[in-house]
């Protein structure tokens, strides 16, 4: 199955929800719009990107004079690819570049990191993976298998160990040896929020400083199958990080992909990868405009 095949399956209940609206009108008016925006907020849109996506569509058809209901359909699939452009890179310019991944328990914030490592070392980069979520032996134990399936160098500590120093040293090891990018895993104990959030600044502090004139990438895995609740996460971590990127996982059809939407809309943040299955090759660099296709497809 070719990525773009992917990507419409993983989004079939996203569409299914959206494009269920378009039969029905034989003409625009404002029964079109509130329900249009009805399947987008069921969609996990969320309130603020509706709101957005459906004025500028209400301009459009005022300006353009546009009078076909079908053709609302194209329009929105060009506003979502607006709305999702900007900054959806990786930026992994210098060697050494970080990547830190943070973002709770259960998100698949672990797989993510072994995919992107694979992704990474089939494009030829060297990586070095640092196991930071020292206080869980089964997300260091986890991050091993998924650096020797990758072929990639991973530095661990003992377990209960300070995840600073994991950090430091995984960073030490990408400087000394000349390898190309470093990743650490961080801890996602969300239960006790204040811990957790005074460990990511320390953690982020070390790297600024270690790191200091390297590309850094601090990226927020979200499991796409939370809906709203994955805006939430992002909203209380942008709280202390400086989140650039957003990996999105699990987007695997029973999803509802308008997360996205919310998320870029209410936090600024652009998504930078997405998990469309559980194989080792499906983490992929976010499309906006492939997204916005398949939604439609």
């Amino acid at each position: 199955m070719g990525l773009f095949e992917k990507l419409k399956a993983s989004l079939t209940k996203t569409r299914n929800q959206i494009s269920s609206i378009f039969g029905g009108f034989t003409k625009i008016d404002e029964d079109l719009f509130e329900a249009l925006e009805e399947a987008l907020i069921c969609a996990d849109v969320g309130v603020a990107a509706t709101e957005k996506l459906c004025d500028a569509l209400r301009r459009r058809v005022k300006e353009e004079k546009v009078t076909d209901p079908a053709l609302i359909k194209e329009m929105l699939q060009q506003e979502i690819t607006a709305l999702l452009t900007g900054d959806n890179d990786l930026d992994l310019s210098t060697s050494p570049s970080v990547v830190v991944v943070i973002g709770v328990n259960g998100a698949g914030k672990t797989t993510a990191i072994g995919k992107l490592a694979h992704r990474l070392k089939n494009e030829g980069k060297s990586v070095v993976l640092g196991a930071a979520d020292t206080f869980r032996a089964a997300a260091v134990d986890q991050l091993g298998v998924w650096a020797e399936r990758s072929g990639v160098k991973m530095i661990r500590h003992q377990e209960g160990a300070d995840p600073a120093a994991v950090v430091f040293d995984t960073v030490a090891s990408a400087k000394a040896q000349k390898t190309d990018v470093c990743i650490c895993d961080t801890a996602g104990r969300l239960h006790n929020k204040k811990n957790l959030m005074d460990e990511l600044t320390k953690i982020l502090k070390v790297v600024t400083r270690e790191a200091e004139g390297c590309s850094l990438e601090t990226l927020l895995v979200l499991d796409a199958t939370t809906g709203q609740n994955a805006v939430n996460q992002a909203k209380l971590f942008h709280e202390t990080a400086p989140i650039t990127g957003i990996i999105l996982t699990k987007l695997d059809g029973t999803a509802k992909g308008g997360v996205v939407l919310a998320i870029q809309e209410e936090l600024g943040i652009p998504v930078k990868m997405i998990g469309t299955g559980e194989g080792i090759d499906d983490l992929q660099p976010f499309d906006p405009e492939a997204f916005a296709k398949a939604l439609f497809a």
